[in-house]
């Protein structure tokens, strides 16, 4: 850890963790959704939007802390970089619940909800880490971890886009459906985003 002579800016650390404690209520509400009948979905979509809007407010804050503070705990490009990329992942998911309400889905198909159960594990090991980011300990394991998910992720998404092209679904349904797996996995790879920017924070200050 470099030592610094100047003091840092510390209220960030907060936000960030508060914006990662956002991001498993959404990832809640991604798993809400998988047991949801289609009359109860657009609630859970009304508190996804709220979610995300929660998430949009604390980007901005983040964004606002960074503009006025003289003195920065780590690179402003960095903290610019994480608190996009957490936004970010509050957009997919989002997006995904928005989408099976919009296009009335009456059954996802089978894999999606290994694909949420990824991103659920990947949301609580980012709100895990985001306290450390004060001490920049414990971190190395998360960052493993999470790309360990997301290349999960992407080999349960490779089976999924076998399956909706295997013929059992018509060519709409195919298009309405792909586009959902696809914005899931947009999120898995935004969640490797934040564990990347993580890993070059924590080299940059060792």
């Amino acid at each position: 850890m470099r030592f610094r002579l100047t003091p840092r800016e510390t209220s960030f650390y907060d936000m960030f963790a508060a914006s990662a404690d956002n991001i498993v209520t959404g990832s809640k509400l991604l798993m809400e959704l998988l047991g949801a009948d289609s009359s109860a979905r657009a609630e859970i979509a009304e508190r996804m939007r709220a979610a995300e809007h929660a998430g949009d407010d604390a980007t901005h804050a983040i964004f606002h802390q960074l503009n006025s503070s003289f003195i920065t705990p780590f690179d402003r490009e960095d903290i610019y970089s994480l608190a996009s990329s957490l936004d970010d992942i509050m957009d997919f998911m989002e997006e995904a619940v928005d989408l099976v309400v919009l296009y009335q889905i009456e059954e996802l198909p089978k894999g999606v909800e290994q694909q949420i159960e990824v991103l659920a594990r990947a949301a609580e090991l980012t709100a895990e880490a985001m306290p450390n980011l004060r001490t920049m300990t414990n971190l190395t394991e998360y960052w493993i971890e999470v790309n360990r998910l997301e290349n999960q992720a992407d080999q349960i998404h490779r089976k999924l886009l076998a399956h909706l092209f295997n013929g059992k679904y018509d060519a709409i349904e195919v298009l309405k459906l792909k586009q959902i797996v696809d914005v899931l996995e947009e999120a898995a790879d935004a969640f490797e985003h934040v564990a990347n920017t993580v890993e070059t924070i924590a080299v940059k200050e060792s």
